[in-house]
């Protein structure tokens, strides 16, 4: 395989591992709002816990995401398996 198909198959599975992971902290969180947080609250306050979760899933999801990157990317020479995404144009003098 060369740089270019390396660069589409990372990004395609880095994009996957995002959401999986989104999914997943989703779902624990909102496991944990319904057995430890609901029972406690007022009815008029479990609308907002929805939005709350998916906002705290997506930054949780994001932190997770920058972690396994920066491990990942040490673990392995970019340059030497990866095409880059974006290319700047060269200035003529």
């Amino acid at each position: 395989m060369n740089k270019k198909v390396n660069t589409i198959l990372f990004v395609l599975g880095a994009t996957l591992f995002n959401i999986l992971v989104t999914v997943l902290v989703f779902f624990a969180l909102l496991l944990v709002y319904a057995k430890c947080i609901m029972p406690f609250v007022p009815e008029s306050a479990n609308g907002w816990a929805f939005p709350l979760i998916f906002i705290a899933a997506i930054a949780a999801a994001f932190v997770v995401y920058r972690y396994a990157l920066r491990f990942l990317l040490k673990k392995i020479e970019v340059e030497k398996y990866f095409d880059p995404l974006f290319v700047g144009r060269r200035r003529k003098n």
